[in-house]
């Protein structure tokens, strides 16, 4: 039986997962390739499913123990609402298209500079005003988020947000 982990780590080994996927398709740019479009969808998934359990979990948590926490996790959801734009841009094209690459590069970057805000501002904030047995509770909640996520159809594309 597997230990449970607390948020942040569950999170923080998401972020490594998607930065591998990151990585390997930064040694393919250029390339019109299957396999690429096949890592960009993979990473779209991924994402969905971490921005899913973020939403439901840790963005509340966020506002209710983090002072200023309201004002932090809606800067969140507004990085992730940026995001969903692109993935819905990148969703719809080949490699072969002109704009795949830098639409996957411009997701790469909003992607790397959220991974970033959560990691050197969120998370340590988050431990600081949270027991481990709260971090601990929110880590079997997120993972268990990001699994009924993975079952739907749609996932979290489900959740149609009002986005021009």
């Amino acid at each position: 039986m597997s230990e449970q982990q607390d948020v942040i780590a569950v999170l923080v080994a998401d972020h490594r997962e998607v930065e591998e996927l990151f990585s390997r398709l930064e040694h393919m740019v250029g390339r019109i390739d299957e396999k690429a479009e096949t890592l960009a969808e993979q990473v779209v998934i991924e994402l969905v499913r971490h921005s899913v359990a973020e939403e439901a979990y840790l963005y509340p948590a966020v506002r209710e123990h983090v002072p200023g926490g309201d004002a932090l996790a809606d800067a969140e959801i507004a990085e992730h609402v940026a995001a969903e734009r692109t993935m819905k841009q990148l969703e719809g094209l080949e490699s072969s298209d002109t704009a795949f690459w830098p639409t996957l590069e411009r997701l790469m970057g909003q992607i790397r500079h959220h991974v970033r805000e959560q990691e050197n501002d969120l998370f340590p904030r988050l431990r600081q005003a949270c027991s481990e047995a709260q971090l601990l509770e929110l880590g079997g909640q997120v993972t268990r988020a990001k699994k009924m996520a993975s079952l739907g159809p749609q996932s979290g594309a489900a959740r149609n947000r009002d986005a021009p």
